[in-house]
C-alpha cells in the first residue's frame, strides 16, 4: 500500500459525533538514528495519555527553577 493510499485512509475517518480528519503526506526527509542524551531527556517532562499512556504522551520543557 503506498504512503499517499495510507494518508487518504486515515483522512476519510469518520465518526457519527461529527469527527473531522485531516491527513497529509509528509515528504520532507529527517535524520535518523539521533541519540538523546540522558540529560536531554531530563529536560523534558513526559506526561502520559490516560489512554494507552505506554504509546500516548506529551512532551513540556520544564520550569526552570
Amino acid at each position: 500500500m503506498s504512503h499517499q493510499a495510507v494518508v487518504s485512509l486515515i483522512a476519510s475517518t469518520t465518526t457519527r459525533t461529527g469527527l473531522i480528519v485531516k491527513a497529509a503526506l509528509d515528504t520532507n526527509h529527517y535524520e535518523t538514528a539521533v541519540k538523546v542524551t540522558d540529560e536531554q531527556l531530563n529536560r523534558l517532562r513526559l506526561t502520559p495519555h490516560s489512554f494507552h499512556g505506554d504509546w500516548n504522551y506529551s512532551l513540556t520543557p520544564r520550569r526552570k527553577n
